[in-house]
């Protein structure tokens, strides 16, 4: 069993810890927003070739499939043999759930599921209307101090809310986790990637490729043509090759989940980088 294979993928060191630049999505995996068992084996399948192509992060939320993407996460992980050291999971409390109590009950569910005694990194998913973010910090620093969650961070949280969260959080704010691709720069647009930058705080990535969507265009294919690469790699090889930022793309094909793992290694010069920032514009 080889997990992490540090020669071979590059990482994003912060606050002492080392995550890889590309982790795996679990969203979709049993389901989309309710469970869907008949999608079982084909998740099962998706996470097993992860962890054989070497991922170590695994990104979840309570939200996936109400729960079953988090119960299969854990399966995988256990059936593979992976020791619970030597993978980050990081999970997500719904936007429901951020009273006091509604955060510790949705922990130790996210916990039961996992069959783990504790998760590397817990974010609040969504911002959500009217609550009270200090009672939901006031729970989630509990978590980190009872050892149920070793880091915090949010997602989807503009620059005031990730200013607020900051303020209302014991420890530091590991990362926001928000959409990021070569089609989408919003939360470059609103200046939350470079308060990340200037905070030492992980700029998470997800829909790097546009959930698969990826609209190709003559730019991307000449790039990935020069590279012997596919466009979706290329995709990839630019939001990462940004610094502090990581991503967590989804596949349920054995071979694009190879291919995204791979594309780490991608190393874009210059004037494709800008090449590619203009895609955008």
């Amino acid at each position: 069993m080889n997990l992490g294979k540090i020669g071979e993928m590059k990482y994003e060191t912060i606050r002492g810890i080392s995550l890889p630049k590309i982790g795996f999505g679990a969203w979709r995996i049993g389901g989309n927003s309710s469970p869907n068992p008949a999608l079982d084996d084909k998740s099962l399948t998706a996470l097993r070739a992860a962890l054989e192509a070497g991922y170590t992060h695994f990104d979840t939320a309570e939200m996936y499939a109400d729960g079953h993407s988090e119960e299969l996460l854990g399966r995988a992980i256990r059936e593979f043999g992976a020791k619970r050291e030597d993978v980050f999971i990081t999970s997500k409390v719904t936007p429901s759930h951020l009273r006091y109590d509604d955060v510790l009950s949705a922990c130790e569910n996210s916990l039961r599921r996992l069959k783990m005694d504790y998760i590397d990194l817990y974010l609040i998913h969504w911002p959500h209307g009217g609550s009270k973010y200090n009672e939901t910090f006031k729970a989630l620093n509990k978590l980190v101090r009872d050892g149920k969650v070793r880091h915090l961070g949010v997602s989807n949280f503009n620059l005031r809310l990730l200013k607020l969260a900051r303020e209302l959080s014991e420890t530091p704010i590991l990362t926001n986790q928000v959409p990021f691709s070569v089609s989408d720069r919003s939360y470059v647009k609103n200046g939350v990637l470079e308060y990340c930058r200037q905070n030492d705080i992980l700029f998470t990535a997800y829909s790097p490729v546009d959930e698969g969507n990826l609209r190709s265009n003559k730019t991307l294919e000449t790039i990935a043509k020069a590279h012997n690469a596919t466009v979706y790699q290329i995709a990839l090889a630019w939001v990462v090759s940004h610094p502090r930022v990581v991503t967590v793309p989804m596949s349920f094909d054995p071979k694009h989940i190879k291919e995204n793992f791979e594309a780490a290694e991608i190393e874009l010069t210059g004037e494709e980088m800008e090449q590619l920032e203009k895609i955008g514009k």
